[in-house]
C-alpha cells in the first residue's frame, strides 16, 4: 500500500512531568533573562560519519550544504517552522533560503519541552524554550565544520570563520562550502563548550523573514492531518453522546446500511459511528441512524443551574495563592470598599480544521495520520486503545488548521483508534462541525468574587480576589495540582502587577459537568479580563483617569509602565470622541511578555458595539521575527474579540444549544477594527507571544464600552440589551 507521505519513527522514552515548584521556578525565570537548555549531549555529542553531518537531534547537511531543521514543535499558524529555523540559522551562519524543515517525530527524550517536561507545543512556550537549545544546535554544527576546514588547510582553528554557509580563512582568502566539509565533520566530535553569537551581532534575529511554511499553504501542497488519502481507505463520522457522560442504550441501523457507500456501522458505548465509501455516504448514513440515548445523571443540567452551583461554591474559601499583609484589615479600614462579581462562559475552539485521525491498524502495528499539539501523547493513547507496544505505534503528524489547546487533548486519537477496531484496512475519522462543537473540552467557566478597599485619597489598601471554576491542569497533569492550586489557573491573578499593600488571591476548585480543556490564553485569558476590568472600576471610584490611576501603581514595573504610556500615547488618549464612542485600556504581564491595549469602540443605539481600532504595544524581550509577533497579537485579539463580543457554549438539559459558526460567532473581515500593534525593542530573555492578545483584548474593550455608555458590564459576553438608547 503506498501512503501519502512517510515520516521516520524514533524511540519514545517517557519523561517525568516536572513538579509544580519546578514548574513556576522555570516559568518565571524565562519572563526574564533565564533561558533553560536542553543538553545536546542527550542528542548527540558522537562522531556521526556518513553521507550527511547530524551533530544532535535537530540539524542534519548534506553534501549540498543543504541544512534541514527538525522542528520538535508544531505548527498551527504561528510560525514556528520559521523561528526556530531562524535559530539555527543564525549560530551556523547560513541564509534561510539554504534552510529547509522536517517534523520532529514522538520522542520525549530527544524533543522535550524543558518548560513542559515532555514534547507538546502549548503555553506560548516555543521560543522561550528553545531559544538558546536551538541556537547551541546551530552553533554545534558550526564549530565542527570550522574545524574540519581549517585541519584541511592545516591552519589554526581561530583564523577561520563561517558566513553565509562557507568556512572563510582570512589570511589565505580560501574558503570551502558547506557541502564540501560534511564527510570531514561527520568524524569529529561536539565539544562541550559551543560559543553563541553576541546579540549585537544577529543578522537574522530579529529581522522580519518571510515564513518558510507560506509557499506550500498557498499553492496546497501543505499536508494537514485532514488530508490523508489513498484508494479504497474508508471514511468514518460519528455521533456520540450529546448529553455530558450519557450512554448508547440502542440504534436502529436498517436505513444507515441501505445508504449507496455505506459499509458498516460501528457502535461504542457511548457512541455510533458509520463507516463509508466517501465522507458523504457516512454523513447520510449517520443522518438515517435512529438512535436511543441514556441522557443519564447530566440529563437536567444546564448553564443556569452551574452558575448556582459555582455562586455557591464562591462562597466558601479557597485555597490561598497569595497572601499579603491583612486584606480582610485592609478592607475594614478603607474609606471606600468596591465589590463585583465577574462570570465568563465556557468558551469553544471551533478551529478551522475539523478534529480529525486517520488510522491503519493491524496486527503487526498502527499508522496514525493526524495534526496534534502533543504528539507522543497522541502515540501513547493508540498504543493503550490498540493493545499495541509503544514502538509499534508509528505516528504522521502535520500541520494543525488550528489548535488553539484543542488539539492539547487525544480523545480524537481514541474515538479513531476504537473504530478503527472494527475496520478492515485504513479508516478516516472526522468529525462534523456539529460533533466538534458539541463535543468540544471548553475553556472552563469562572464566577469570580473581586473586593477592593481605597482610602480617603482613591489609593488602593487592599485586594481580595476569589476565582472559582475548573482546573483542566487538576485532570491534564496531576503532579502539577499541588495544594488545591494548579499554576495555570491562578495566572494573571496571583501575580498581580499593582502596589497593594493588603493582597490576598483564592481559588475554589469547581468541578461541572462540563468536560474542560485549554483554550488560547489558558489563565490569563480569564484572570486578566477580571483585574483589568476591576482596576479600571476602581480608577473611576477614585475619581481618576484609568491610566494616570495604573501609571502611579505600576512605578515599580517599569515593563509594563513603558507599554501602558506608549499604547496611550499612539492611541490619542484623552481627546475628543463622538458620542457614544470610548476609549478603553488594559495591561498586562504573562507569558514572559508585557503587553498594553487601548481600544476603541461605537456604541449603536441597538446596542450593538463595533469595535474600531486596537492599538497595542508589545514587550516580549528579544523578538526572533517581528513579523510573526505582529501576526500572533492580531491574531489572537481578533480570537478573543470574538469571544468577548459574542462567545460563549450555553447548556439546556445536559446538552451544548451551539451547533455550528451560525450560532458560534466570529469577528468577519468587515467586522474587523483597524489594529495597530507595535513591538519594543528589548534585550530581555524571549517571552511567549500566542496568547497574550487573546487575554488583553477583553477588558479593553469592556472598559471602552463603559467609557461610551456609562454601562459597567462584567459578565462575558457582552449584553447590548443593557446598552441601547433607550436603557
Amino acid at each position: 500500500m503506498t501512503r501519502w507521505t512517510e515520516e521516520s519513527q524514533a524511540t519514545t522514552e517517557a519523561v517525568e512531568l516536572p513538579s509544580r515548584r519546578r514548574f513556576l521556578q522555570v516559568s518565571a525565570g524565562v519572563g526574564g533573562a533565564l533561558v533553560v537548555g536542553v543538553p545536546l549531549a542527550m542528542a548527540a555529542g558522537a562522531p556521526t560519519a556518513g553521507a550527511v553531518l547530524e551533530p544532535n537531534a535537530f540539524v542534519r547537511i548534506d553534501k549540498k550544504g543543504l541544512v534541514t531543521v527538525i522542528v520538535p514543535y508544531v505548527e498551527m499558524g504561528q510560525g514556528t517552522y520559521t523561528s526556530l529555523p531562524m535559530l539555527i540559522a543564525e549560530e551556523l551562519e547560513v541564509p534561510m533560503s539554504q534552510v529547509r524543515f522536517e517534523h520532529a517525530p514522538p520522542n520525549d527524550k530527544l524533543y522535550y519541552n524543558p518548560l513542559l517536561g515532555f514534547q507538546v507545543t502549548g503555553g506560548s512556550t516555543t521560543i522561550r524554550a528553545t531559544f538558546t537549545p536551538m541556537r547551541q544546535a546551530g552553533a554545534a554544527a558550526r564549530v565542527l565544520l570550522v574545524q574540519a576546514a581549517a585541519a584541511r588547510w592545516g591552519v589554526p582553528v581561530s583564523e577561520c570563520r563561517a558566513s553565509q554557509g562557507k568556512v572563510l580563512h582570512a589570511g589565505s582568502g580560501r574558503s570551502l562550502a558547506y557541502g564540501a566539509l560534511v564527510a570531514d565533520a561527520a568524524k569529529l566530535t561536539v565539544p562541550k563548550e559551543l560559543p553563541l553569537k553576541s546579540p549585537a551581532d544577529f543578522q537574522l534575529i530579529g529581522r522580519p523573514a518571510k515564513r518558510l511554511d507560506t509557499p506550500a499553504k498557498v499553492n496546497g501542497t501543505a499536508r494537514y492531518g485532514i488530508d490523508a488519502w489513498w484508494p479504497g481507505m474508508a471514511f468514518a463520522t460519528l455521533q456520540q453522546s450529546p448529553t455530558f457522560g450519557g450512554r448508547l442504550r440502542r440504534v436502529d441501523d436498517s436505513a444507515a446500511l441501505k445508504v449507496k457507500g455505506v459499509r458498516k456501522v460501528v457502535k461504542l458505548d457511548d457512541a455510533v459511528a458509520v463507516v463509508a465509501d466517501h465522507m458523504g455516504a457516512a454523513k447520510k448514513g449517520l443522518a438515517a441512524l435512529v438512535i436511543e440515548w441514556d441522557d443519564g445523571a447530566n440529563a437536567k443540567v444546564s448553564s443556569e443551574s452551574i452558575r448556582a452551583s459555582m455562586a455557591q461554591a464562591a462562597q466558601g474559601a479557597g485555597a490561598r495563592a497569595r497572601n499579603d499583609g491583612d486584606a480582610e484589615a485592609g478592607l475594614a479600614q478603607a474609606a471606600r470598599r468596591v465589590e463585583a462579581v465577574y462570570e465568563l462562559p465556557f468558551l469553544i475552539h471551533a478551529t478551522m480544521e475539523p478534529m480529525n485521525c486517520t488510522v491503519d491498524l493491524r496486527a503487526d502495528g498502527c499508522d496514525i495520520w493526524l495534526g496534534t499539539q502533543v504528539i507522543t501523547r497522541a502515540q501513547a493513547a493508540a498504543a493503550q486503545v490498540s493493545g499495541l507496544p509503544l514502538d509499534k505505534v508509528t505516528v504522521h503528524n502535520h500541520v494543525l488548521g488550528g489548535g488553539f489547546g484543542r488539539r492539547l487533548e487525544v480523545d480524537y486519537v481514541v474515538r479513531a483508534v476504537q473504530i478503527a477496531r472494527e475496520v478492515k484496512g485504513p479508516v478516516k475519522v472526522v468529525w462534523t462541525r456539529e460533533e466538534d462543537v458539541r463535543q468540544d473540552m471548553y475553556k472552563p467557566a469562572f464566577y469570580d468574587v473581586v473586593r477592593a478597599g481605597l482610602d480617603a485619597q482613591g489609593q488602593p489598601l487592599a485586594w481580595h480576589h476569589r476565582l472559582t471554576g475548573s482546573s483542566v491542569i487538576k485532570r491534564w497533569a496531576p503532579p502539577l495540582y499541588k495544594d488545591g492550586l494548579d499554576p495555570e489557573t491562578i495566572d494573571g491573578a496571583a501575580d498581580l502587577m499593582y502596589r497593594v499593600p493588603n493582597v490576598r488571591v483564592e481559588y475554589v476548585n469547581h468541578e461541572p459537568p462540563v468536560p474542560t480543556s485549554f483554550w488560547r490564553g489558558v489563565g490569563p485569558a480569564h484572570n486578566i479580563f477580571v483585574v483589568e476590568s476591576f482596576i479600571d472600576e476602581l480608577a473611576h471610584a477614585a475619581g481618576q483617569d484609568p491610566v494616570k490611576w495604573r501609571e502611579q501603581y505600576l512605578a515599580h514595573q517599569p515593563r509594563a509602565l513603558k507599554v501602558l504610556r506608549e499604547a496611550a500615547r499612539q492611541s490619542g488618549w484623552g481627546t475628543p470622541l463622538s458620542a457614544r464612542q470610548g476609549r478603553g485600556i488594559a495591561v498586562m504581564q504573562a507569558f514572559g511578555t508585557f503587553m498594553a491595549t487601548v481600544a476603541q469602540v461605537q456604541v449603536g443605539d441597538d446596542g450593538e458595539v463595533t469595535v474600531q481600532r486596537l492599538d497595542t504595544v508589545v514587550d516580549t524581550g528579544i523578538v526572533v521575527n517581528p513579523d510573526t509577533v505582529v501576526a500572533q497579537v492580531e491574531g489572537a485579539q481578533l480570537f478573543g474579540l470574538s469571544a468577548a463580543l459574542w462567545g460563549g457554549a450555553t447548556i439546556k438539559d445536559g446538552k451544548v444549544e451551539q451547533s455550528n459558526f451560525h450560532d458560534v460567532r466570529v469577528v468577519r473581515m468587515n467586522e474587523a477594527p483597524l489594529m495597530k500593534t507595535t513591538v519594543l525593542s528589548s534585550q530581555e530573555g524571549p517571552g511567549g507571544i500566542g496568547e497574550p492578545g487573546t487575554a488583553i483584548v477583553g477588558p479593553a474593550i469592556f472598559n471602552a464600552v463603559f467609557a461610551a455608555t456609562g454601562v459597567r458590564q462584567r459578565k462575558m459576553p457582552l449584553d447590548p440589551a443593557l446598552m441601547t438608547k433607550k436603557a
